[in-house]
């Protein structure tokens, strides 16, 4: 079930990986970007996170902060040192998919199917050449979860659902930076 636009984000107050309190209440004053990701070994996901970190100091200074979670169990984003990398944005494990449940992230084995046979190898590829983990999912973790990211409003409201058609299939980049500049853009439209 999706959520929808203007509705306030689901609350939720969780330790990160790096054993901070991380309660969505907190960031109430602020834009926010939550995005969530498959299992940690997924390079469809990670490429992503590799290019978010990228942004991340620059979108910060603009008053834009972020949130990742990963259905992968806390030890497994541990022991990847990419992972560890990602601080200082909060990465939320979540292997029972209940935070997963509350943004209304769904399974399909066809999209990731589909997504596999279009996109693995030029994906892998990339992955290799920027040096991000690349692994397949290991117990309790899902081939067939479909990323989705969320631009969150101050006054947590739901400005931008982006549930994802494909693995590749995130927010436009330039589009999340407009949003960190001014948050009416989505108050028309989408």
């Amino acid at each position: 079930m999706s959520l929808q636009r203007s509705a306030l984000a689901p609350l939720f107050d969780l330790k990160d990986i790096f054993g901070r309190q991380i309660n969505l209440e907190d960031y109430k004053d602020k834009k926010l970007l939550i995005g969530f990701f498959r299992h940690a070994g997924c390079p469809f996901c990670n490429l992503r996170v590799h290019a978010l970190t990228k942004v991340h100091e620059k979108l910060k200074a603009k008053g834009l902060e972020m949130i990742f979670f990963f259905e992968s169990k806390e030890s497994v984003l541990l022991r990847s040192s990419f992972h560890k990398e990602v601080s200082p944005i909060p990465l939320i494990s979540d292997p029972e998919k209940e935070i997963y449940g509350k943004y209304g992230l769904e399974e399909s084995k066809s999209i990731s199917t589909k997504s596999h046979i279009t996109s693995f190898i030029q994906t892998a590829i990339k992955a290799k050449f920027k040096g991000v983990p690349m692994n397949m999912p290991e117990a309790q973790e899902s081939l067939n979860t479909i990323p989705a990211e969320f631009l969150v409003d101050k006054g947590l409201r739901l400005k931008k659902l982006h549930y994802s058609k494909s693995l590749t299939d995130r927010l436009d980049l330039d589009l999340i930076e407009k949003f960190a500049d001014d948050s009416s853009i989505f108050d028309e439209a989408s």
